[in-house]
């Protein structure tokens, strides 16, 4: 900044939706939006050396530290293939040696192989995943990396960025106080009426709360923004202030007691407050802050039933986050994050032993997004984070997440149950193929092994198409 002072909005960087003053000296980040202001800056960085460069290569960076894993069905059928070899090799030198070589020899090696085909395993797996990724897909989640929903059950870490993840990542009036005589509505729709031509982040979420409420806004004149300190207008003849502290000390007005008590009530959440002020008195405060989503707090719950720690992430304030944590119940918090710093939180909970989830959803995520043991993305945020993790929610829900955990466990439950069908009937089939009840009289021919073969996978096939009853979580 070489010159003016302004409030600045750095939400498509920072993911903070709180204006940051800037003054001459200050640093500002290319794509910001200037809120009120002229301002002239010098240009300190381009190409390779700009922040959002620095981002895309901690994603690049995180990419190449995310080892490869291995699929269990694979193995399983690996195995299979050598023990039915072996068993084949086994049954033939057995009976060879037993009855000398002949064509029942060769009837019950061809037993052993066909009811050892490995058919079954290889749907019991992708049948399992191809059916929970449709049910995700129908439930308003998008599986990018399959892989990533079988890892999710294994977490028990989750981490929300705060802004436009736990909250809607825009200004509203959270809170307000009134003096005697006047009423909350009363005082909202008059200060709605004199910033009705301001563009300020405040203002527009003034204008919000009151259009919510339905309230029928007096009609304003002479209307006059206030550079850096608020806005005045002429409502019936009176002259009516809107704005912050500056603004009191401009017009030198001290807020009554009512309205003072209010201030240390709501300053240490790190909250904003903007007055009303008719007549050379102040009449209503009102708190403004990141909205927090109405499902926030049922999600965290929920997380914490299955066993999940919470934790949030957040470049806002001390005071800010311990007050959103302690609203939604969260059990930890890293605040004052720097954009480029946020994956390094997610690396040092990996160094403790833990299994982490990432939820974001601004360009300033998508390194602690990839870092990740499983990244989630808000499918409204930034393109940068939903092509940096492996799960997207196309609502921005925090309640999905839930989902997620609960798909992940229940599809890993039906890949073990199929596994152990495909894979383990043939600890009596294959026994029964080699002839081990010959002398009893019981044979199995090719043409029934073939049959234990379709079926088993006729049950594998039918077994995967239950993981369709599965009740997911929904908001309530």
């Amino acid at each position: 900044m070489v010159e003016g002072v302004s409030s600045v909005n750095e939400a498509m960087l920072t993911g903070e939706s709180i204006p940051v003053k800037k003054e001459p000296g200050a640093r500002v980040i290319a794509g910001a939006v200037n809120g009120d202001g002229s301002l002239r800056v010098r240009v300190t960085a381009t190409g390779e050396a700009t922040a959002l460069s620095g981002i895309m290569r901690l994603v690049a960076e995180a990419q190449q530290s995310k080892s490869a894993t291995q699929v269990l069905a694979d193995r399983a059928a690996g195995w299979l293939f050598y023990i039915a070899l072996a068993v084949a090799i086994i049954t033939a030198v057995a009976w060879t040696v037993a009855t000398g070589f002949d064509v029942q020899v060769v009837q019950r090696v061809a037993t052993v192989l066909v009811i050892a085909c490995p058919h079954a395993l290889g749907l019991a797996v992708p049948l399992v995943v191809a059916i929970s990724t449709s049910l995700a897909a129908r439930n308003g989640v998008l599986v990018r990396d399959r892989l990533a929903l079988e890892e999710a059950r294994n977490l028990d870490t989750v981490i929300f960025d705060k802004t436009g993840t736990l909250t809607k990542g825009e200004q509203g009036v959270v809170d307000s106080a009134t003096v005697d005589g006047w009423s909350p509505d009363q005082t909202l729709a008059l200060a709605a009426a004199v910033e009705g031509d301001s563009e300020h982040m405040i203002a527009q979420a003034i204008r919000t709360a009151a259009a919510e409420r339905d309230l029928e806004l007096p009609k304003v004149s002479d209307f006059e923004a206030i550079k850096g300190r608020g806005a005045k207008a002429t409502v019936d003849g009176e002259t009516v202030y809107v704005g912050g502290p500056r603004l009191l000390e401009m017009l030198q007005v001290e807020l009554p007691p009512a309205l003072q008590g209010f201030v240390r009530q709501v300053e240490p959440k790190g909250q904003t407050v903007v007055h009303l002020v008719q007549d050379d008195r102040a009449v209503a405060s009102f708190a403004l802050a990141d909205v927090i989503r109405p499902e926030s707090k049922q999600a965290v719950q929920r997380l914490h039933d299955m066993g999940v720690e919470v934790v949030m992430l957040t470049g806002d304030s001390q005071a800010v986050a311990k007050a959103v944590a302690g609203e939604l119940g969260i059990d930890r918090y890293f605040a004052e994050v720097l954009p480029e710093h946020k994956d390094r939180s997610v690396s040092e909970l990996q160094a403790q032993g833990k299994k982490v989830a990432m939820v974001g959803d601004g360009v300033n995520d998508a390194p602690a997004l990839t870092r990740a043991d499983v990244g989630i993305a808000i499918g409204s945020g930034a393109d940068v984070a939903v092509e940096s993790a492996d799960i997207i929610l196309v609502q921005s829900n925090p309640l999905d997440v839930v989902k997620i955990f609960e798909l992940s466990r229940a599809t890993r439950n039906k890949m073990i149950q199929n596994l152990w069908w495909a894979a383990g009937y043939n600890i009596v089939a294959l026994p029964l193929a080699a002839g081990v009840l010959a002398g009893w009289g019981i044979n199995l021919s090719p043409a029934v092994g073939a049959l234990l073969m379709s079926v088993s996978t006729i049950v594998v096939a039918i077994n995967a198409q239950l993981l369709r009853r599965l009740p997911l979580s929904h908001g309530g």
